[in-house]
């Protein structure tokens, strides 16, 4: 495997590459294949096959959820609202952690609750990145616009007023992979009497650093 990470190689290739005996690289190769790491080109060459996203994938959510307690706690401490790590899956965004206001009037979203992509400002966040054809896709019938994902791209946060519930403000920014790719959006909601009407100005700021602080360890871990 580590003979295919420069790229595509045939049979011949791996066999110069790993000193192994044409049969046995042969042997391993389609071993492998069978077992989703290596995959064939349309030349036929050997190539790194699609079960190493997925590991890599699984492996970094891991990573993310376990980074992810004691950086919500602490969001929702210095903002006093409930803080949510939410994660995009097809068409709708989960909810993977969350830590909820203590008392008082709250918006709380339990883990493993599963919300639209069309309203809300993690949904924006987790759509802003979007290649272009599925975020065309993505906002028919949304609650907000191509205009308003620019300003998110632009700020690095997004907020909203009542779009998800009435009565409910959020604001989010994005998590990203080491490869820079978004991968997750950390928000932080709450009464539209307390978080007013532009809780960006009251929030961004903490949300971007919790935001940053999970995009650092797993580039760390990356």
């Amino acid at each position: 495997m580590s003979a295919l990470e420069s790229g595509p190689a045939t049979l011949a290739g791996l066999v110069a590459a790993t000193g192994l005996a044409r049969p046995t690289a042969h042997r391993l190769a389609v071993a492998l294949e069978h077992h989703r790491m290596v995959a064939r080109d349309m030349q036929g060459r050997f190539i790194l096959g699609p079960r190493l996203a997925e590991l890599a994938a699984a492996a970094g959510e891991d990573r993310l959820l376990a980074t992810a307690g004691p950086v919500l706690t602490h969001l929702r401490d210095v903002t006093g609202e409930s803080a949510q790590l939410y994660r995009r899956q097809g068409d709708m965004r989960i909810c993977v952690a969350a830590a909820e206001r203590l008392s008082g009037l709250r918006d709380t979203v339990p883990v493993g609750s599963t919300l639209t992509m069309k309203a809300g400002s993690s949904a924006q966040i987790l759509m802003a990145w979007e290649e272009p054809e599925r975020l065309h896709r993505g906002l028919q019938g949304a609650r907000f616009t191509a205009t308003a994902l620019s300003g998110v791209r632009r700020r690095g946060w997004a907020q909203s007023i009542g779009e998800r519930e009435p009565g409910v403000a959020s604001v989010s920014a994005p998590v990203r992979g080491p490869s820079n790719r978004v991968v997750a959006a950390v928000s932080v909601s709450g009464p539209i009497e307390r978080l007013s009407r532009h809780p960006g100005r009251m929030h961004a700021q903490a949300v971007i650093d919790a935001a940053s602080r999970l995009t650092e360890a797993l580039r760390r871990s990356g």
